[in-house]
């Protein structure tokens, strides 16, 4: 890097907000808008828009490496767009960078990443969410378990740093990777300023949810749980916001169930202002999931002063989030133990009287993206 010139930074993730949302899409989005401050930054995706291939949105540049690919085949990841996307990687031989930085997933592109992190002699930093492992991959996947556990064992050894977006990620991966592998932990953040200044919704419910229509988001669990608590006399109301593979299944199953009634999926929520509304408006959180990297859905229904209820599956780290919470409860992961944790809190008077905030969870306050980029900063060398 020329002396006084401004670095600059290659992010690689094959999906990005907002034409995508999920939590590391929202990451990424969330620092690129803060690291702009300091350095150049370019974002290599899938071509998610019309038009050029290299398009400015605000402060940072983004760049196709492919066409867009499906990422989905059915309800699991699509290997054609992880090759596709790793095999588009290689146009980073012709751009220049400081600094090269990496999503985990879908694993294949950490391939390329390192090939051309070798060619140019750059370092390769990779953000590694949840470690599968061989028993995940085995329920994922079934006869081809082994070779996708051999892809992720492999993958996390190529990069020359790791950074790990929680604790219990960290560890999982220095069991693997022996504890002097190179990783670092910056937790995922919230925008506490927006939370804050949000309203509550009109449309008043019961219980709330957000997340990906995915089999392991277990949304399905949370109707069966809506289903029971009818069924004991409870008639709850429930909200479902997001989008996903599983969407013309859950809202058949929520008709079998017989509760279509009191049930409000909204699957066009695009404003995070409205998320926060949308949420506000509820009396209880609950995320089921089985498996879950660090949850910023989970965090994000804490500050916003809600109790949340989640599940103790082995997977599910979010339930070290919701453990940290003055209001939170980590059950068992079945709708029995949820109708129960929800009953419970369903009975006790709704006090929002401390705020939405961290004046009954001071841990939040660090938790907001400002302090989250400048740690990646720092990572990064920026």
């Amino acid at each position: 890097m020329t002396a006084g010139a401004r670095p600059v930074v290659a992010f690689v993730s094959d999906a990005i907000y907002p034409y995508f949302r999920g939590g590391k899409e929202f990451r990424y989005h969330e620092l690129s808008m803060r690291l702009a401050r300091r350095a150049d930054v370019h974002v290599f995706t899938m071509k998610w828009w019309d038009g050029p291939s290299t398009r400015r949105e605000g402060n940072v540049t983004l760049h196709a490496t492919s066409r867009l690919y499906a990422m989905y085949t059915g309800q699991r990841r699509s290997f054609q767009e992880a090759i596709f996307f790793a095999l588009g990687c290689l146009r980073l031989l012709w751009f220049r960078f400081d600094v090269l930085e990496a999503d985990q997933f879908p694993n294949f592109h950490i391939f390329t990443l390192r090939l051309v992190a070798w060619i140019k002699r750059k370092p390769l930093t990779v953000t590694w969410h949840e470690v599968w492992g061989r028993d995940y991959w085995r329920l994922y996947l079934g006869r081809t378990a082994k070779l996708a556990w051999f892809v992720e064992w492999l993958s996390m050894r190529l990069p020359d740093h790791l950074i790990a977006a929680s604790d219990q990620t960290a560890e999982r991966l220095r069991a693997i990777l022996g504890d002097r592998a190179s990783i670092s932990v910056v937790p995922n953040g919230i925008d506490l300023d927006g939370i804050r200044n949000s309203y509550p919704d009109a449309a008043k419910v019961d219980l709330v949810t957000i997340g990906r229509f995915m089999p392991h988001k277990k949304i399905d669990m949370l109707l069966d749980t809506v289903a029971l608590l009818h069924a004991s006399g409870l008639p709850v109301t429930c909200r479902i916001i997001g989008e996903g593979p599983m969407r013309e299944a859950l809202h058949a199953r929520a008709q079998r169930l017989g509760i279509e009634a009191a049930v409000d999926f909204r699957h066009n929520v695009w404003e995070q202002k409205d998320v926060y509304a949308l949420m506000k408006a509820a009396r209880v959180a609950v995320f089921p999931t089985a498996r879950e990297g660090f949850g910023i859905a989970v965090l994000e229904a804490i500050a916003c002063g809600l109790p949340v209820v989640t599940t103790s599956a082995p997977d599910n780290l979010a339930q070290y989030l919701v453990a940290q919470s003055s209001a939170g409860v980590v059950c068992s992961p079945d709708a029995e133990a949820i109708a129960d944790a929800v009953r419970l809190l369903l009975e006790q008077p709704e006090d929002r009287s401390a705020g939405t905030l961290a004046d009954r969870d001071e841990w939040l306050a660090d938790h907001g993206w400002d302090a989250a980029a400048d740690h990646v900063a720092k990572v990064l060398g920026l």
